[in-house]
C-alpha cells in the first residue's frame, strides 16, 4: 500500500514547492514594487519601509500554504492586495488573489466559493477605482475602471477554472462510483450463476440416485450400493468446486490471486468458480487448473448418464477459442443437462451439439425427447426457476443469444449462439471432439 501511495505524496510534495516559489516570487516581486521610484509614470509608495514589507509578505506569502487553508489565505491576499493598491505598490492585475482564488473554486462548495468570488471580485474593483482616481489619481474614472476590468478578468478566469476542474473530477468520481457499483452488481449475479451451477447440478444427480437406490435397495442391493457410490462421487466433487469458490470470495483482492480483465471473454476474464489468470486456469485447492472448456463436456455428459440420461455429445469446433467463451459453452451444456435430469428424468434420450455455423459462430444445442419419467417433481428440483436466466446472462454477457422451449414433438430445445473470439493471451480450450 505504501508504494502505490507513494506517487501522490511525491505530487503533493512537487506542488507545495511549486507554492513557495511563487510565494518567493511574489513577495520579492512586491518588495520590489514598495521600493522603486516613479520610473513608469505611475504614484509611488512613500510610506514606510517595513510597512511596504508587511504588505509584500501579506500578498505573497500565504500563497504558500493556499492547499492547506484556501479561504482564509484568499482573505489575506485579498487584503493586502487592497492595501497595496491604496498605498500605489501594487503594479499587476492582482496574481496573488487570482492564485488564491483558483484554490477555493477547486476546493469548495459551489455556495462557499461563489461567495468568496464574488467579495474579492467587488473589494478588488472598488479598491482598483478607489486607488486610481480617488486617492492618488493618475488618470481619468475610465481609465481606473478599464484597470479594474482586468482584474475581474484575471481573477474572474482564476476562479472559472477551478469551478471547471472541481465539476470535472466530480463527474469522473461519479462515473467511477457507477462503475464500482455495476462491477459489483454484476459479480454478485456472477457468483450467484457459478454456485447454481454447482450445487443444482452435483444435487440434481444425487435426487435421482438417491431415489433410485431407495427404489431398488430391496430387490436389486447391487444397483443400490452403484447408486450411493455414484452419490458419493458426486457429492466430493461438489465439495470440492464448493471450497475452490468460497476459497476465491475470500482472497484478498490485493494479492494477485483472482484474475480481473475484459468481461466479454478474453484473457483474465475472473470466474468466481475459480481464480482465473491470464492463462484461462483456475486457482484450485492443490494449484492451478485448467478452467472448465469442450474438453470437459464429455466428463459432463458421463455425469449426467450415470443419473439414467442417454446423451449423445457431439463437440466439432475447428481452431481455438477464448477460455471465457469455451467456459461459457461448458456451462451452458451443464445447466441444460442439469434441467434434464431434474425434469426429464431416467431414460431421457438427450442430443448436445456444439459446433460453428455459416459465420463461425459457435453453435450449442441442448435436445431432449422428454420421455424418461422425472424422478424429482419441478416444484422440489433444487434452484429451480434460475437456470434459464442464467444461461440467456451468460449467452448475453459474451454478446450471443439464447432461445429455450419445449418441441412441438415433445421434449425440451435449448440453442445458444456465441460469437468465436480467437485470443493469443487465452488458453487453447477447444479441439475437435468425436461422440462421448
Amino acid at each position: 500500500m505504501r508504494a502505490s501511495r507513494l506517487p501522490f505524496r511525491l505530487r503533493g510534495l512537487h506542488l507545495a514547492a511549486l507554492d513557495c516559489a511563487v510565494a518567493v516570487v511574489l513577495t520579492i516581486a512586491y518588495l520590489g514594487f514598495a521600493g522603486g521610484g516613479p520610473a513608469d509614470g505611475q504614484p509611488a509608495f512613500g510610506g514606510p519601509v517595513w510597512v511596504g514589507w508587511l504588505v509584500a509578505a501579506g500578498v505573497g506569502a500565504p500563497i504558500a500554504v493556499r492547499r492547506r487553508w484556501p479561504v482564509p489565505v484568499m482573505g489575506v491576499v485579498l487584503a493586502a492586495s487592497v492595501a497595496a493598491t491604496l498605498l500605489d505598490i501594487t503594479r499587476e492585475p492582482y496574481i496573488a488573489t487570482a492564485l488564491a482564488a483558483y484554490l477555493v473554486a477547486l476546493t469548495e462548495p459551489l455556495r462557499r466559493s461563489g461567495t468568496a468570488g464574488a467579495v474579492a471580485l467587488a473589494v478588488s474593483a472598488g479598491a482598483v477605482i478607489a486607488g486610481g482616481a480617488v486617492v492618488t489619481p493618475a488618470g481619468t474614472v475610465a481609465e481606473a475602471v478599464g484597470t479594474a476590468a482586468l482584474v475581474w478578468v484575471v481573477i474572474g478566469a482564476a476562479w472559472g477554472a477551478g469551478f471547471a476542474v472541481r465539476a470535472a473530477r466530480l463527474r469522473a468520481a461519479r462515473a467511477e462510483r457507477s462503475r464500482a457499483e455495476r462491477a459489483l452488481v454484476e459479480e454478485r449475479l456472477r457468483i450467484a450463476r457459478e454456485l447454481h451451477d454447482i450445487v443444482s447440478h452435483s444435487l440434481s444427480v444425487i435426487v435421482v440416485k438417491a431415489g433410485v437406490g431407495e427404489h431398488v435397495a430391496d430387490t436389486h442391493p447391487q444397483e443400490a450400493r452403484d447408486a450411493l457410490r455414484v452419490i458419493e462421487r458426486t457429492g466430493r466433487e461438489a465439495l470440492t468446486e464448493m471450497r475452490r469458490a468460497l476459497g476465491v470470495l475470500r482472497a484478498d483482492p490485493g494479492g494477485g490471486t483472482v484474475g480481473s480483465g475484459d468481461r466479454g471473454g478474453g484473457s483474465g476474464d475472473r470466474d468466481p468458480v475459480g481464480a482465473r489468470t491470464d492463462d484461462g486456469f483456475e486457482a484450485g485447492d492443490g494449484g492451478l487448473r485448467p478452467a472448465p472448456g469442450l474438453d470437459d463436456l464429455p466428463a459432463l455428459a458421463r455425469r449426467a448418464e450415470q443419473a439414467g440420461i442417454r446423451v449423445d455429445l457431439r463437440v466439432r469446433v475447428p481452431g481455438l477459442l477464448a477460455a471465457g467463451t469455451a467456459m461459457t459453452v461448458y456451462r451452458i451444456v451443464q445447466e441444460a443437462l442439469t434441467n434434464v435430469v431434474r425434469h426429464a428424468g431416467a431414460g431421457t434420450r438427450c442430443r448436445v451439439a456444439v459446433d460453428t455455423d455459416s459465420d463461425g459462430r459457435v453453435r450449442i444445442e441442448v435436445v431432449d425427447d422428454g420421455a424418461g419419467a422425472s424422478a424429482v417433481p419441478s416444484a422440489a428440483a433444487p434452484g429451480g426457476g434460475h437456470g434459464l436466466v442464467g444461461m440467456r446472462e451468460r449467452a448475453t454477457m459474451y454478446g450471443g443469444s439464447l432461445e429455450a422451449g419445449p418441441r412441438p414433438q415433445g421434449g425440451f430445445a435449448v440453442t445458444a449462439v456465441l460469437p468465436q473470439r480467437s485470443d493469443p493471451a487465452s488458453t487453447p480450450t477447444s479441439r475437435e471432439e468425436a461422440t462421448a
